[in-house]
């Protein structure tokens, strides 16, 4: 309850003040929010099978947006950035894609 809670004040908060991303950090938005979808849909997951563990959730949260920036930024600085973007995306998508069948199978049963 007390997420449900933070995610509405926080989505208010950022209705009122409207921020905005800097122009450097913009690339990596996207890839961030992928990454961190991919660990809220595997966090359901988990809880759904009995499996959750907050500290896990919290340190795959953190790491996968983490590590997609750095392979963002790493594509970015040899000049590939878009196609290591794409990968980026396709995988944690896979993952997201996975993760929902696995979600729905547990909750209708087929």
């Amino acid at each position: 309850m007390i997420a449900f809670v933070g995610l509405v004040i926080g989505v208010v908060v950022g209705l009122i003040l409207q921020p905005t991303v800097p122009v450097q950090l913009q690339p990596y938005l996207p890839i961030a929010v992928v990454a961190a979808l991919d660990a809220l849909f595997g966090g359901l997951r988990a809880k759904l099978d009995g499996m959750f563990d907050d500290r896990v959730f919290l340190v795959s949260f953190l790491s996968n947006v983490v590590v997609a920036a750095l392979i963002v930024f790493l594509g970015d600085q040899l000049g590939v950035g878009a196609q290591l973007s794409t990968a980026v995306v396709v995988v944690l998508g896979i993952r997201i894609f996975s993760n929902a069948a696995a979600i729905r199978r547990h909750i209708f049963k087929a």
